[in-house]
């Protein structure tokens, strides 16, 4: 594979540079939707327990100081300012990021997507939501965006085995995320896929996901370590979490069975000191980064190197 700036992964930051020939940075909005993972809704089918995911707390993953206070114009205005005064960032994707993104009638999501698109720098939209949350109404208004715009939706898988998904009150299973994968490539969308490592299983598990990610070409994909945060159930249990070496070693296995067209949009957390309870060492995001270039150097590998092998190992 091609390797960047000493990147032995097809880093998206890179990727984004090279599509549009400038710096292209994210706008993390928070357009206050809900889940139905919270609000009850799929406790009303009986499928699940109350709460939401076990990891996930009030934020719904947002990452940012500025709230839905914020008009989502007015939240594309200070994203604007900020990262071109920081970043010498040129153009913007709109990234919706808080909560199920999809989580409201289509009439509705029209108007808040289309506030996110009117500043003349904003090159494309980027969506987070659950796999439950969306339908051919909604892919089909999404779908509208991909001629004018980078567009993605970002789905949050985790894992690819149902007993974890349930372990951690995902709502949901593996079969639910195939189907709603394939309408969305179907509409012409391209996905992200969010996994979760260190989720109380086994190495081979966990390959056994970048496996199936791979089989079937993701576009791209966010890696997570497991991590409690105040406010979430996960802080209130007892949790054997991976050591900082554990998880480097296995963000390297992982990346090697992905393919290396895919784009690789997240490999440690970041704006989580605040309320981080538990592991301390994923505060550091860069030394965690580093520490994945230095392995991947080490073991003179890279994303994609043991991929053209995948089909020669047994999937699920």
């Amino acid at each position: 594979m091609k390797i960047v700036k000493n990147k032995r992964y097809n880093q998206f930051g890179t990727h984004l540079k090279e599509k549009f020939g400038v710096k292209v940075y994210k706008i993390t909005i928070d357009a206050g939707f809900s889940c139905p993972n919270r609000d009850g809704t799929i406790l009303a089918g009986g499928s699940q327990s109350a709460g939401g995911c076990i990891f996930c707390d009030e934020g719904g993953s947002f990452s940012q100081a500025h709230s839905n206070l914020l008009s989502v114009e007015e939240q594309v205005e200070e994203g604007i300012k900020n990262l071109s005064a920081r970043f010498k960032a040129q153009k913007f994707m709109s990234y919706f990021q808080a909560y199920s993104n999809t989580y409201k009638p289509v009439k509705e999501l029209e108007k808040i997507y289309l506030s996110a698109l009117k500043h003349k720098d904003i090159a494309g939209i980027s969506i987070g939501t659950r796999p439950d949350c969306v339908d051919e109404e909604k892919l089909d208004l999404i779908s509208t965006f991909t001629r004018d715009y980078y567009t993605w939706a970002e789905y949050g898988l985790q894992s690819v085995h149902n007993k974890t998904l349930e372990r951690i009150n995902r709502g949901h299973d593996f079969d639910c995320f195939l189907r709603a994968y394939e309408m969305t490539k179907r509409k012409g969308i391209n996905v992200c896929v969010h996994v979760i490592l260190g989720l109380w299983e086994t190495r081979d598990e966990m390959m056994q996901t970048a496996q199936k990610l791979a089989q079937l070409g993701v576009d791209g994909v966010k890696i997570h370590m497991l991590c409690a945060l105040e406010g979430t159930q996960l802080a209130q249990m007892k949790v054997d979490f991976m050591s900082e070496d554990e998880y480097v070693q296995t963000v390297c296995d992982f990346l090697e069975y992905l393919p290396p067209e895919t784009t690789i949009h997240r490999l440690a957390g970041s704006g989580l000191k605040k309320n981080l309870i538990a592991p301390r060492w994923i505060g550091k995001k860069l030394d965690i980064l580093n520490k994945i270039d230095r392995e991947l150097i080490r073991r003179d590998s890279c994303q994609g190197m043991k991929y053209a092998a995948l089909y020669k190992f047994p999937i699920m």
